[in-house]
């Protein structure tokens, strides 16, 4: 009986079939993020920067154990015990250039080990990943969009909370995001409880001075839960325009009525379409230092005869 070791194809010689069999991986595409990793120097910069505050001597490095976790987590295996089940997968053999993985207890162990300089090292990082970026093609400015969501959490974890706003347990983490390319360049997890405006002036700052040395112009945006006069200070001194949503008061309206009135005497005639008008004016709120601009839209919905003030704090104080 003859056997089949290996047959080339007169189509493709490049191609070569056999029976050897071999190991078998459902994350191939991780290859082509390794590739990207090396283009860019990640791999390096991961072992240059990160350490933690650890003086044993380790088989399985800080360095080593992040990465095998940062390629986990894209590939979906978001839970550390997720490293039993790929001790064998060659795929992350290949990538990680390693004979074994980082085991459940030791990522977990290795988590335990970190702290706030860790998190310092990781917003190096990230600053050093932006150079590196912004050296192939530098934005000529940054819209940066400030929000907060809600990490559902169960059990008695710690700096969990109830939070009102989404009538739900877990955390509040605050969220920077990049609004012309999406992207997610900070975040930072929060209790519960803590309105998403606390500490969102610190938050932002570092951002602020980033983008300032690399002469790039920002602008941020917000909705009325960041309405601060902390967080609108710490922009006007650093430079960024803002625009973030005030909550209706009498006050608000009442400096709007002749606008309103005017869209209201447009639309007597017509109830029916739609209809807007905008303004703004200077206003100074019983916890501000001084004055700041406040453009607002008056807007009339289709089909209805109720007349909408939706106030919107800007940039532009004294």
């Amino acid at each position: 009986m003859d056997i089949l070791n290996t047959l080339s194809l007169k189509s493709n010689t490049q191609i070569k079939i056999n029976f050897n069999g071999g190991d078998l991986s459902s994350d191939a595409g991780l290859l082509l993020i390794k590739e990207f990793a090396a283009k860019i120097g990640f791999a390096k910069l991961i072992k240059k920067i990160f350490k933690t505050d650890d003086k044993s001597i380790r088989f399985h490095k800080d360095n080593e154990n992040l990465m095998q976790m940062l390629y986990q987590i894209i590939s979906a295996y978001f839970e550390d015990d997720c490293a039993d089940e790929l001790t064998s997968d060659p795929v992350f053999h290949a990538i990680l250039e390693k004979k074994s993985l980082a085991s459940q207890p030791t990522l977990s162990r290795f988590f335990n080990r970190m702290n706030e300089d860790t998190l310092i090292q990781f917003d190096d990082i990230d600053k050093s990943l932006r150079d590196i970026i912004y050296s192939i093609k530098r934005p000529e400015h940054m819209l940066l969009d400030l929000d907060s969501t809600l990490f559902g959490a169960y059990g008695k974890q710690e700096g969990e909370g109830f939070n009102f706003h989404y009538q739900a347990h877990g955390y509040h983490p605050l969220l920077r995001y990049d609004g012309l390319t999406r992207d997610l360049p900070k975040a930072q997890l929060c209790d519960g409880t803590l309105h998403c405006s606390n500490d969102a002036d610190k938050f932002m700052e570092s951002l602020f001075l980033e983008y300032m040395e690399r002469g790039i112009k920002t602008y941020l945006r917000g909705d009325s839960g960041f309405s601060s006069p902390k967080l609108y200070k710490a922009c006007e001194m650093n430079g960024c325009s803002y625009a973030i949503r005030l909550k209706r008061n009498s006050s608000l309206i009442a400096l709007a009525s002749d606008e309103e009135e005017d869209l209201y005497k447009a639309s007597k005639e017509d109830q029916i379409s739609y209809r807007a008008t905008y303004g703004e004016f200077l206003y100074q709120a019983g916890t501000w230092e001084y004055p700041r601009r406040v453009v607002f839209k008056i807007e009339k919905p289709y089909g209805q005869l109720i007349h909408l003030t939706l106030p919107l704090s800007a940039v532009i104080p004294k």
